[in-house]
Order: C-alpha cells, then structure tokens, then sequence
C-alpha cells in the first residue's frame, strides 16, 4: 500500500474530528460559555495566571503534550504491524484524546484553574484525591527523569541539534519581550521567529557542537542532564509569558511546518509501505496486542500527561471559555498528527521488509532511532534535503518537544509540591522556589542515585505507559462527574473512561506477573501500589457517580 492513502484518510478523519466532533462536544456537552471569566482574568497574577491569545496557547498546549512519546509509542507498535497503529491513534485521537484534552481545560476552567489532582478532592473526595497526587507525582518523576536522558542521548548522538535545540531559547527569550513588552505584531513576531529557527537547523548541520567526554569528572551524558535540569529549575520559575509561552509557541509553529515538510515529502516521493499490516511472523517474547498496543500508544492516542497540562498550565492561560476547542482539542489532533507520521516514517521510510524486520527483530525496538532514520529517507526521496540536514531536523522536532515537555512538565512538579504545602498546611512548601528544589532535586535523585550515569529514570520507564493511561481515565472519571453534576449527557466521556480503566487495569497485572517472575522487587511494589490506587478511586468515584444519577432521578421525578 502506498504511503499517501494513509496519510490522506488520517488527516481527513482528524480533520472530520476537528470540525464536527470537537463542535458538538464544547457546544452541546461542554457547554462553553464566551462571557464566562476565566481565572486567566479573575486571578491575573502575570506570572501563572495570564490571559493569552489561543494561538499562542495553542502553542504552548500543543508542544507541552506532544514530547517524545507520540513518536516513541508508535514507532514501537507497529511491530503488531501498521493496520492496528494507524486505527488507534485515528479513532483515539478523535474520541479520546481531544475530548480529554478539551475536558481538562474545561473543568479546571470552572473551578478557578486547579489541577486535576487538587480538581478530584473537591470532585470525588479527599481519599482519592490522596492517590491521585500520588500517581501524579510518580507520572511527572518518570516524564522528567527520562526525557532529561531522551533529550542528551540525542544531543550526543546528532550534534548538528546543539546550536538549533539551544537557539531556541534565545528566540524565545526575545520573542517574548517583543510580544508583550514592545506590543509587535504576532505575524511579524511569527515571520522573524521561523527564520531564525530553520536558519539555526542549517547552521547546526554545518556545525556540529559537541561536549568534552569529560567535565569535571563527568561524562558528556551526565553533563547534559545536569544543564538540562539547570535550564528547566529556572524556566519554571520565570513567567510564562517570558519563556514558556513563547518558546512553546515558536516552537509549536516551527514543530508544524515540519509536519507539513514531511507530509509534502510523503506525498512527493509516494513511499510504499513495507512493513505488514497485520504482523503475523511476531519476534519473540512479544508481548499480546490486547491489552499492551493501548498502553504502548499513549501519546498520540489519549496520555494522562495531557490532563495535568491542561489542567496544571493551560487553563490558568485561557482567554476565552470557547478557545479551549482550538487550544485543547486541536492540541490533541496535533500531536495525533505526530504519531500519524512516526507510523509512516516507520513503515515506509525503509526499501524493503527485510530491512524493516533488521530493526524490528525484537520488542521494544524501533523508536526514536527508527523514526529519524525512516522520515530522512522520505525527507530525502520527496524534497530531496541532504541527509544530515533531514536528519538535523528530524532530529530538532524530536529534541524540541521533549525540552518543551520538560519545561511544563517540572513546573506541574513544582505545583504539586506546593499544592501538598497548602494541603498539609506547610508554608515554606508553598513557596515557588522550596517547591521548585524538591521537584529538581528528587528527578535528580531519581537519575543519579540509580543509575550513575544520569539515566536512573529508565528503571521505572515500564511504568509510564498503565501509569500514564491511568491517569487519563482518572481525568475522563472527574469530568464526566462533572457532567453528571451538571444534569448533562456522560456517556461521550464514560466510554472512553470504561475502556481505559479496563486496559490498563488488564496491563497493570500482566506487568505484575512479568515483574514478579523477573524478581523485580522494585517494579514490582510500585506497580502494586499503583493498582490499589486505581481500584481506590475507581471505587469511590463509582459511588460519588452513582449517588449522583440517583439524586438527578429523584430531582427529576420532583420535578
């Protein structure tokens, strides 16, 4: 089959998504109220809390959400063959993810921009409230610590992304005064901004930066987590409109217009698709595509990251109550757009199967390498880009949304922190730099104090999926109470939520009995105490949900 007709059904049921789906759902269910104020402007504070034009946000949403993982999560799945990949992140993108995504923003919205975490206390009860802050936490541990590792390994294995990667913190930086302190145009700001952007991707490939093997007794991977967790401490410190805002918006931009390059390539050069649709010569000790493909595709179909995003920073930006369609559920058709093209680059971007199966001789293989590889081949056949300069940006797109993802990802951390001080009623927690150490120093606890070499994070990375995925169904389970509250229809969010809940809960314990017969203690205790906590609110939320249908019959029948 060729490339193009899967290309084009993708991007026209997104697109369908978008425009009919999305619409119904903030209109009819949602309810979106464009005279309703938002706590961007009942609670400006010019630092968290700042009213923000939708593209901009949608910016900042949009490369939040879409870090490594929709490229990884694909481009690992297509092991079970392309037909199942491409059907998940379609239908998921369309009734899953943008929902959630567009729900998070909404219910955060009307309750003056809480988390998700602090949301479910006021929603469901403290109890789960308490095993919700904890999977929380565990969740932005993992995003952090392994993105850090993500980020360095490609930085040390292309060092032609060094002077792009890190010159679009100095664009951001500028583009952030220009915008909110010089009043300029933000087509103008937009133009320049690209520019500068791409003119870095082709300087990079021509100068290659790379760090001494050894600095002060560490080595070149150590070095860069270390300034990646530097970099990020300060970043979530400083106001959103100064760096996060802008760099997320930029970078959004210059993120797209490689989607587009790449689309333009696939339609150009028309690759064949030489991976099987449906695999049925699987390596072996892979594991079944029934409950695993859910779970392995996260990002890109539904991801729980995405709600403490929405939630956790989007929200406390919302202009207008009707931009969370744009900002939210565009966000989530975005990053579906990623995982659409990691299955193309990963499927087509090779000659033959025989060198796909070279890649893909085992679970667990293919990813970001897979992905690079496969979309320069394409870069290279439609456009015609010279290798090191398609794999350069290949490479930026990947670097960019992990940093950007980082950047969000340890300011949620530092918000959780604070929120347990406000909770627990400890002062100097609440307090934006006390929270905001911990938060650094507990990823760096993580990366160093298991493994030396920066990369302890991985050790807990086989969680991420069910833990990820829980998280999402926790965030449906807290909007669709709302709803119930609310007197309005629950089952466009409560199907999705059942069908999650039962996938992950099915994941949860084949990890269990796979961690258990590797005598992964470890893994093994936190899967558990992840599965009490999925079945402790699963539970309490069951009856807050119950209790509540039976009052609207009994309001009802009064009525």
């Amino acid at each position: 089959m060729n490339a193009i007709y899967l290309m084009l059904m993708g991007l026209a049921a997104m697109a369908l998504g978008y425009f009919v789906y999305a619409k119904f759902i903030c209109e009819k269910i949602f309810k979106v109220d464009p005279n309703f104020l938002t706590p961007a402007h009942e609670l400006n504070d010019g630092i968290d809390y700042v009213p923000t034009n939708k593209y901009v946000l949608w910016g900042h949403h949009f490369t939040s959400v879409a870090g490594a993982a929709p490229i990884i999560g694909p481009a690992i799945a297509v092991i079970w063959g392309w037909v199942p990949a491409f059907i998940w992140v379609v239908l998921g993108t369309i009734f899953f993810a943008g929902v959630h995504d567009a729900g998070g923003i909404w219910a955060s919205n009307r309750n003056q921009a809480k988390s998700i975490g602090s949301l479910t206390g006021d929603i469901i009860g403290k109890r789960a409230r308490s095993c919700f802050m904890i999977v929380i936490f565990l969740l932005l541990l993992m995003v952090n610590a392994v993105f850090a590792v993500v980020i360095a390994r490609q930085l040390i294995g292309f060092p032609s992304a060094t002077i792009p990667v890190w010159g679009a913190i100095v664009v951001a930086l500028i583009i952030g005064q220009l915008i909110y302190r010089r009043s300029i145009g933000l087509m103008s700001v937009t133009l320049l901004g690209v520019i500068a952007l791409y003119a870095m991707i082709y300087v990079g490939a021509k100068l290659p930066v790379s760090l001494p093997e050894q600095v002060a007794g560490l080595n070149a991977n150590q070095s860069w987590i270390i300034i990646l967790f530097a970099y990020a401490a300060i970043a979530s410190l400083l106001p959103v409109w100064v760096l996060l805002q802008p760099r997320d918006y930029i970078n959004g931009i210059q993120l797209f217009i490689g989607l587009i390059l790449f689309y333009g390539a696939v339609l150009a050069a028309g690759p064949e698709i030489v991976a099987p649709p449906f695999n049925t010569h699987l390596p072996e000790g892979t594991p079944s595509i029934i409950p695993i493909l859910f779970v392995t595709i996260a990002c890109g179909a539904i991801s729980g990251f995405h709600g403490l995003v929405s939630s956790g920073t989007t929200s406390k930006q919302l202009d207008k109550e009707p931009d969370l369609r744009f900002v939210g559920y565009f966000g989530a058709v975005g990053e579906g757009l990623l995982a659409l093209s990691a299955i193309i680059a990963t499927t087509a971007g090779f000659s033959t199967l025989g060198d796909w199966q070279a890649i893909y001789h085992s679970f667990g293989q293919g990813g970001v390498g897979a992905f690079i590889q496969g979309g320069a081949n394409i870069l290279q056949q439609g456009l015609g880009l010279d290798n090191v300069l398609a794999e350069t940006l290949l490479t930026v797109m990947v670097v960019l949304f992990a940093g950007t993802t980082m950047d969000t990802s340890l300011r949620l951390q530092r918000y959780i922190f604070q929120e347990w001080g406000v909770i627990y009623r400890i002062g100097w927690l609440q307090k934006p730099l006390q929270a905001t150490l911990l938060a650094v120093g507990s990823c760096l606890l993580l990366a160093f104090g298991v493994g030396g070499d920066g990369s302890g994070g991985l050790l807990i990375w086989p969680l991420f999926g069910t833990t990820n995925q829980l998280l999402a169904g926790f965030t449906l389970l807290v909007i669709t109470v709302m709803l119930v509250k609310r007197g309005r229809p629950m089952w466009y969010t409560l199907a999705p939520l059942l069908f999650l809940l039962i996938m992950t809960t099915l994941g949860l314990l084949i990890q269990l009995k796979s961690f258990f017969d590797q005598q992964d203690w470890f893994l093994l205790s936190l899967d558990i105490v992840v599965l009490i906590a999925a079945i402790l609110i699963s539970l309490e939320s069951s009856w807050v949900l119950g209790k509540q249908i039976k009052a609207n019959k009994a309001e009802a029948v009064n009525t």
